[in-house]
Parts: structure tokens; sequence; C-alpha cells
């Protein structure tokens, strides 16, 4: 796997398994994702695509490099952020797009392309004006068969980094792709889900026994290390959780909970101004209300001293 450069563009597939193949793209922050690839014989399964259209081109090309030009049959959404949803549109009109059914209905309602709010630095350049959302559905699990092979999708039951979050499992290969429900070395982000839901799919996840792990952003893992990963994301979202509690009852905002705590062992992952987003989760679950999105990153914004950092 080439990571000698950081630049988001310099994104590569390696074949972390007999036919599966993972698209990672360092280092890993805001719009910055992780796909892959699982081949059969008589065609390719996409797990996810990439926020603007050059990156998108360029893990397509590279798909078509490692498969020789089968189709690309299926292509499933693991969850409805741009960085793994916008280059659905590049897709071949014959590939069926699979997802949740809120996936599909927050991609349909995303304005991001069209009018990107004021929140990151640069604006990545899309190069895509459309959206292209699942147009076949699963609510709990859903069998692919490409060939011989078998791909399971999968839906943890609850809300976690978003309500719709669905993993790829390849059982003949051992492989899960997680989506974001794994941050590998970077700030996990559930604004639009669920902490105690995030927490609690971590114990599903490792009932899978996976040999390889591709998370949504990040490194990817070999199945010796997915333990330690597990426990140092619960740990961040026990803190998260922690935090609101204490604030709470202390009268503070979740912006001034962010500034008054200490990330501590969590202030070297990258994007540490999520902690105000994920605060912003604490509190609207605690209340049982719903998360005020630009609230929030209004919020994050000015944790951070400026724009959230991007690449183009």
């Amino acid at each position: 796997m080439n990571t000698d450069n950081a630049h988001p563009d310099r994104g590569a597939l390696s074949e972390v398994a007999p036919g599966v193949h993972a698209w990672v793209q360092p280092d890993g922050s805001w719009w910055i994702n992780n796909a892959g690839a699982v081949f059969g014989d008589d065609g390719a399964v996409l797990v996810d695509t990439c926020a603007t259209a050059r990156r998108t081109q360029r893990f397509l090309d590279a798909v078509r490099a490692a498969g020789g030009d089968v189709p690309i049959r299926f292509a499933v959404n693991t969850h409805l952020h741009g960085d793994h949803t916008h280059g659905n549109a590049l897709l071949p009109d014959s590939t069926v797009l699979i997802g949740h059914p809120s996936t599909r209905d927050g991609i349909l309602a995303d304005t991001i392309l069209r009018d990107p709010p004021p929140v990151w630095a640069p604006t990545p350049e899309w190069g895509i004006t459309e959206h292209r959302a699942p147009s076949v559905l699963l609510e709990d699990s859903l069998v692919l068969h490409v060939g011989g092979r078998r791909i399971e999708l999968h839906h943890p039951g609850h809300p976690a980094h978003t309500s719709g979050d669905v993993v790829a499992w390849v059982p003949d290969a051992e492989v899960l792709f997680t989506g974001d429900l794994i941050f590998h070395g970077v700030t996990p982000l559930v604004f639009m889900g669920s902490v105690e839901g995030a927490l609690k799919s971590l114990d599903w996840l490792a009932g899978f026994r996976a040999r390889t792990v591709v998370p949504g952003h990040g490194p990817v893992l070999p199945g010796t290390s997915f333990p330690r990963v597990l426990e140092d994301q619960a740990r961040y979202y026990r803190f998260v959780l922690d935090t609101a509690r204490q604030a709470r009852t202390d009268g503070l905002t979740p912006l001034e909970a962010a500034r008054r705590c200490d990330l501590g062992e969590f202030a070297s992952w990258p994007d540490p101004e999520r902690i105000v987003l994920n605060l912003h989760r604490a509190y609207a679950d605690a209340d049982d209300t719903e998360v005020d999105l630009a609230a929030a990153f209004a919020d994050a914004v000015a944790y951070n001293g400026g724009p959230l950092r991007t690449a183009v």
C-alpha cells in the first residue's frame, strides 16, 4: 500500500485478501474516506465511492486496472455522508446501488454539492452536481452473490454513526468493511447518529471475528489489532458521554463543555474539533431532541478558531 504521501489524491488500491481490495486515502480527515472493491467470477461489488469526481475517478480507474474491466455489478453505500457517496454519480448506469432507506433519504435531501456551508476551508472541488441514491434498500441484512462469492450486508439494528450504517462482510476472505462505524486513528464522528449506539455497535463489530478490517477512515487493520482499536474508540465514546453528563449538570453548553474538557489521549487524533459535534449529539440524545446542525457546526468552527481543514 502506498502511504508515503498524505496528499488526498494519493489514494491506493491494495489487495487485502484474494479478490478483495481496499482503497485507502491518507490521512482520513474531513472528506477523505476509504472505499473498496470485491471481485467475483463475473463482476465486482464496490463498497462506497469518494467525495469528489477526481478522487472517485482515480478509485474507479484503479478498480478497472485490478479487475480487468469486469462490470461493476453492485455498489454499496455504508451510510449517507458525501465523502462516501458523492461519487455514486460517476458509476455506470448498469450498476445497482444499494443502501439503507435512511441513506437514500439523506442523500436525496443533501444540499452540500450545490450550496456548501462556510464550514470547511477550502471547500472541496466536487466536480459533481447531481446526487445518485441507492435504488435497492435493505432494512436489516442482504446477501449478494457475484459469481461464486458471497457478500453479506448488515445493519447494526440501531443508530450509531448514522441511522443507516451498513457493513459489508466477505465471509470466505474474513474481510469486514465497516464504513464509519470505525475511524482508525482519526477522531470519530457521531453527530448524525447516537453516541450510545456507536458504543454499542463496537461489540457487534467484534462479533464478526474478521481477519482484516477496512475502516471508513484510517489505515487497514489486521484482525489481531482490531480489539485494541475497538477499545480505543470505546474509551472515546465513554469520554464524550461522561463529559456531556458532567457539563449538563454544571449548566454548560456543548461548546463550553468542549473548551473546558481535556482531550488527553485523544488530542493527537486528527480533527479533535469533532468533540463539539459529538457533544451536541450527546446533549440532544439526553434531552430527546434533534441536533441543530447549523448551530453545532458553528460551535465547531468557533472551537477550531476558523473553518475546519480540508484538502481540495
